[in-house]
């Protein structure tokens, strides 16, 4: 099985594209021409040795918003300041997530509440069980779910951007640092720090090495200082996968388990009705 991280992984792709060519302009063809080329190529690389692609999507709520407000709450704020227009790019993704839904040999699973990260954190540690599973993403969230390894069957993860794999010998240990440290990718600030750290650009508090090793070897539940507790409470209930909530995780079961991906046919009327005669070419790629 192979989990795509749907949003990231297409626009870490694009971006990468885009700043090649020097130029901010967005035409709905060129996107939609090089998500398809990005999805190609990776399923091209990998659907022999791992078997069916799930694209894992993001919905427009997420349930972590509900625990923490200020969660993604930065990305808004970064974007604004880009000269990219990223609300036409967030249209064209989402109309290009239907066509995938409508056209494509692969299950889309899309739930409401859901990030991509509840549904691979969902499934994969269900499928590791009896088949080998790699996961499409260059965020380090995943690496936690490298604990359900076992002596057959294994989760592995692929950084498109670096081309590499991503391993952790120690899961557990990199999770609880992780949740010690923060995740400024989606504004989750360190343990010691203010709750609107990146929101409000608020330097975070140091947690140096010495005093991190020391958070470390503690249970957190033993530690004197009661706001690091709460926060420490907080970020692992938005960082570690355990905690997304059953209700969703059932959700996403259901989901997968009735989706049923479009024939092959469809996929060249597609390309046929697009005007993308260059993919037709390598539609066996697909």
């Amino acid at each position: 099985m192979i989990l795509v991280d749907l949003n990231q992984v297409l626009i870490a792709g694009m971006m990468t594209q885009i700043n090649k060519s020097k130029s901010n302009a967005i035409e709905e063809g060129l996107i939609k021409h090089m998500a398809l080329n990005i999805l190609r190529n990776h399923v091209k690389t990998f659907k022999k040795s791992y078997g069916d692609v799930i694209l894992c999507c993001d919905n427009r709520k997420y349930w972590r918003k509900d625990i923490f407000p200020y969660y993604k709450a930065g990305r808004k704020k970064n974007r604004e300041k880009s000269n990219l227009d990223w609300h036409l790019i967030f249209d064209i993704l989402g109309r290009f997530k239907t066509d995938l839904k409508e056209n494509f040999p692969y299950k889309v699973i899309d739930v409401e509440g859901a990030e991509a990260d509840d549904i691979i954190g969902t499934l994969a540690p269900r499928h590791v069980a009896h088949e080998d599973v790699l996961i499409l993403s260059s965020d380090g969230d995943f690496l936690q779910l490298q604990r359900y390894n076992n002596d057959k069957y294994q989760i592995k993860q692929y950084n498109p951007t670096t081309k590499k794999f991503i391993v952790s010998d120690d899961p557990i240990k990199d999770l609880k640092e992780k949740i010690i440290r923060g995740d400024a990718g989606d504004g989750i600030p360190n343990v010691l720090s203010a709750s609107d750290s990146f929101v409000n650009g608020i330097k975070q508090k140091s947690i140096t090495e010495p005093k991190l090793q020391v958070m470390m070897n503690e249970d957190w539940t033993n530690w004197d200082n009661e706001y690091a507790k709460t926060n420490f409470d907080r970020n692992r209930q938005l960082i570690d996968l355990t905690f997304i909530p059953t209700e969703l995780k059932q959700e996403i079961i259901n989901t997968f388990e009735e989706f049923k991906p479009s024939p092959k046919n469809k996929l060249l009327e597609y390309f046929i009705s697009n005007k993308l005669m260059n993919l037709m070419e390598v539609i066996e790629d697909f």
